[in-house]
C-alpha cells in the first residue's frame, strides 16, 4: 500500500493532464511507413481506433496492434472509444490482408485484437484462427500475441480462437469486479476470469489488462492480482484510464507513477511472472517482451 496526494474532481477539471501523460506526436520515417501500409491494406489498428498514447512510439519502430473483424463493436463499454453499432459483415479476405502486410513491414512479434462480434455465431473465431495461419504461413519466424475479446462463454470459439500457433494469448479483465456494471456492463468478471483459466488449461501463455484510475482502490487491485494468479495468469499489464471524450466514463485520478511501480513490485510478490505497469502502459506495449515468459 502507498499513499500519496490524489488529485481531487474539482482541481483535475481545473487543471491539465499530469506532466508524467504528455507523449509527443507520432513522426519519422518508420511511422510513415507503417501509415502507408495500414492504408494501402485498408487495414483497422487499435493503436487509431483507441486512441492508444504509444502509437508514435510503436509506430515508429515499425510496429502495429492490427484490429480484425471491423472497427464497429457490438459492445458498449464506458471507457472504450471504438465505435458501437451493428457490425458490416466481416471480409473473409482480412486475414490474408493482414498477413501480407505484416510480412511486409517484417516484424519480429505482431499483436491482433479484434472488437466484440457477439451477433456471430462463431464470435469471429474462424476469422481469427486464419488470421494467425496465414500469418505464420507468410512469416514462419513471426511470433504472435492475440488479444481475444469476450466469447461469452462460447469456449468452442475460444479453443478455435487459440489453436492456431500463437506464442501469447491476451484477454484482458480491464477492471476490478465492483466497477463492472459502469465500465463493462455486458461482461462478467468471473466470465473473463473462467475464459483466462481454460486458455492456461490449454497449454497457451496468459496475459491480461487492467486500466487504474476509474475508480478502484489498492485493495480491490490487490484482489484482482490474486485471482489472475489463481486462474492462470501470467502476464499482467496496467496503465492510466484516459476519457476518449467527454461521453466516456470520467478519470477518477490520475495515478502516480510511484503507485505503478508498486503495482508491478505486488504483483511479481503476488505470483504473476512479469508484470509491466506505469502510466502510458497498454495491453500491447513491449508486447514482444511478454513472449519470452516462461509458461
Amino acid at each position: 500500500m502507498i499513499d500519496l496526494p490524489v488529485v481531487s474532481k474539482e482541481e483535475k477539471k481545473k487543471s491539465k493532464k499530469p506532466d508524467w501523460l504528455r507523449v509527443k506526436l507520432p513522426v519519422g520515417k518508420e511511422y510513415a511507413n507503417v501509415r502507408k501500409l495500414v492504408d494501402e491494406h485498408n487495414l483497422h489498428t487499435i493503436c487509431e481506433s483507441g486512441n492508444c498514447p504509444n502509437m508514435g512510439e510503436c509506430w515508429g519502430a515499425g510496429t502495429a496492434t492490427f484490429m480484425i473483424l471491423g472497427n464497429v463493436c457490438t459492445r458498449s463499454c464506458s471507457f472504450c472509444a471504438v465505435a458501437t453499432g451493428r457490425p458490416p459483415e466481416y471480409d473473409e479476405q482480412e486475414p490474408l490482408r493482414v498477413a501480407e502486410a505484416i510480412q511486409k513491414m517484417g516484424v519480429k512479434h505482431a499483436v491482433l485484437t479484434s472488437v466484440n462480434r457477439d451477433e456471430l455465431k462463431d464470435r469471429g473465431a474462424e476469422i481469427w484462427y486464419q488470421t494467425v495461419v496465414k500469418t505464420k504461413e507468410l512469416s514462419p519466424e513471426t511470433t504472435i500475441e492475440t488479444l481475444i475479446p469476450d466469447v461469452k462463454g462460447k469456449w468452442d470459439a475460444l479453443y478455435r480462437m487459440i489453436e492456431a500457433g500463437q506464442e501469447v494469448v491476451s484477454h484482458n479483465v480491464e477492471t476490478v469486479p465492483s466497477l463492472y456494471r459502469r465500465v463493462r456492463p455486458q461482461a462478467k468478471y468471473q466470465r473473463s476470469l473462467d475464459q483466462i483459466k481454460l486458455t492456461k488449461e490449454y497449454g497457451k501463455r496468459t496475459k491480461t489488462g487492467i486500466m487504474v484510475g476509474l475508480g478502484e482502490t489498492q485493495d480491490e487491485m490487490f484482489a484482482a492480482m490474486d485471482d489472475l494468479v489463481a486462474h492462470g495468469c501470467d502476464i499482467l499489464t496496467v496503465g492510466q484510464y484516459l476519457q476518449p471524450t467527454k461521453r466516456h466514463h470520467e478519470v477518477i485520478e490520475y495515478v502516480h507513477p510511484e503507485v505503478f511501480d508498486m503495482y508491478r513490485e505486488e504483483g511479481l510478490k503476488r505470483g504473476l511472472k512479469y508484470v509491466e505497469s506505469g502510466p502510458l502502459v497498454r495491453s500491447s506495449y513491449h508486447a514482444e517482451r511478454h513472449v519470452n515468459v516462461p509458461i
